[in-house]
């Protein structure tokens, strides 16, 4: 052997000893040996039992965690010390534990947001040493960490008893859905930066549009309530004659005509439904928002534009789209008496699918969200602008002038009002309302009344 090949082999064992005195229990501290407290709590060697693995999505890590405590009649949560735990099963866990005494160590928290301003923390790593009636068990749970490419939430559990850890994995499904810290919330889903797949929830506070603040020609607004709202109101009277509660509602219109205000209208009338938003790049989680609707029912899913991926397959480049019929079947796969509404906004009917916007069970009822007529832009200056004083001549004016503007041009045109008021150090009345449209409806402003929806100049 070379000297050469001495100085390898030192390197080795070296390296080898470092790597043990990593895993194993640090000098002097006299860590409790994991393997033996696991050994001590079940009343057997944790190696001679079964261990059953089950994956939850990413965002369920909250209620997992309360499902555990849930089931277990008492229980404790340990960690362990060691820097690469993250990568080995519970099966590897225990034998790295005999092989190299790994010690108990702190749990590893995860904060995470279960509503708008509240956070809960989870338990991101660590053992549950639990009982339940005469059984015991040990169940190790691990958040996602889609940086190592752990993509879902893991629970791997040891238990005395094969019946035992049978009840208890049939029993964790329900137990997740009944205590569910999402239900009744306003959610989206988000991406992370790791490659596919779904990332945590972003919560939203629900809004609080009233019926008053709902501009729309008359009849219009209650078609869509009886449609959304009244299905729910008389769910069992549906039932009970055999009539499904699946429903779709699909608001069309030009850009700025109050589609997504009609939307949170229908959010604000329905706090008790959980509510999934899906837009832009967000759709392609519409398997997960479905799934998540139908364990959390009643609820909406809201489909932003939907025409950015539900275009006719004559249009799409490339030939038929995949996204589009995956929420076809998500739609059609919804158990009929689910109380599950999907809610679909597009600013482009005429090149939306046939399939999705026409067939009954997919969608049930279209409606029209047209530009604002005389009424409706009269209406619509009293309910953006309150505090105005102007006088019914002007207002008639205005409304004469801005045929064929949006809801969204009638909010700015107010508020520049009120900018040029301010500016001028008066009160925002007449003179500030016709300045303000003078502008907005000039030359100069033709594409700002496009970019607010608006057809006409």
């Amino acid at each position: 052997m070379t000297e050469q090949d001495d100085q390898i082999s030192e390197f080795a064992r070296l390296f080898r000893g470092f790597l043990e005195r990593m895993q194993g229990t640090p000098a002097g501290v006299g860590r409790e040996n994991l393997y033996d407290r696991l050994e001590a709590h079940l009343g057997a060697g944790p190696q001679d039992l079964p261990v059953v693995t089950s994956a939850f999505p990413p965002f369920d890590l909250p209620n997992v965690h309360v499902a555990l405590e849930r089931w277990f009649d008492e229980f404790e949560v340990i960690g362990m010390v060691g820097t690469d735990r993250g990568h080995h099963s519970l099966a590897e866990l225990l034998e790295l534990a005999t092989a190299h005494q790994l010690g108990v160590g702190a749990v590893d928290y995860q904060r995470i947001s279960v509503d708008v301003g509240v956070e809960m923390d989870c338990v991101a790593f660590g053992f549950y040493l639990g009982r339940q009636g005469d059984d015991r068990y040990v169940a190790l749970l691990r958040a996602a960490n889609p940086q190592y490419g752990r993509m879902t939430v893991q629970l791997e559990v040891l238990a005395t008893s094969k019946e035992g850890g049978e009840r208890f994995l049939s029993a964790l499904p329900e137990l997740i859905r009944e205590h569910n810290v999402f239900r009744g919330k306003v959610v989206s889903f988000e991406g992370h930066d790791f490659g596919h797949g779904v990332g945590p929830f972003r919560l939203h506070p629900r809004p609080g549009v009233s019926r008053d603040d709902v501009v729309l020609p008359d009849g219009v607004l209650e078609r869509v309530e009886r449609e959304v709202i009244g299905v729910a109101e008389h769910r069992e009277t549906l039932l009970s004659q055999g009539q499904h509660l699946r429903r779709g509602v699909l608001l069309y219109g030009p850009p700025g005509t109050g589609k997504t205000h009609t939307v949170r209208y229908l959010l604000s009338r329905l706090p008790q439904f959980t509510v999934v938003l899906l837009a832009g790049r967000s759709i392609m989680y519409i398997g997960d928002a479905c799934a998540l609707a139908r364990k959390l029912e009643p609820a909406l899913v809201v489909l932003e534009d939907c025409d950015l991926i539900a275009e006719s397959r004559d249009i799409t480049r490339g030939g038929e789209n995949p996204l589009l019929f995956q929420v076809l079947n998500e739609m059609d796969g919804l158990a009929e008496d689910a109380d599950v509404a999907f809610l679909l906004t597009t600013n482009r009917a005429d090149i939306l699918e046939p399939a999705l916007a026409q067939r009954p069970g997919r969608v049930d009822l279209a409606v029209e969200v047209p530009l604002p007529d005389a009424p409706g832009r009269s209406r619509l200056l009293a309910l953006y602008g309150p505090s105005l004083e102007v006088s019914a001549g002007v207002v008639d004016e205005i409304v004469s002038r801005t045929e064929g503007t949006t809801a969204s041009f009638a909010k700015e045109l107010v508020r520049r009002a009120v900018l040029l008021a301010a500016e001028n150090g008066t009160t925002p009345g007449d003179a500030e309302l016709h300045a303000a449209a003078t502008e907005l409806l000039s030359a100069r402003d033709t594409l700002t009344r496009r970019l607010l929806g608006t057809t006409e100049g």
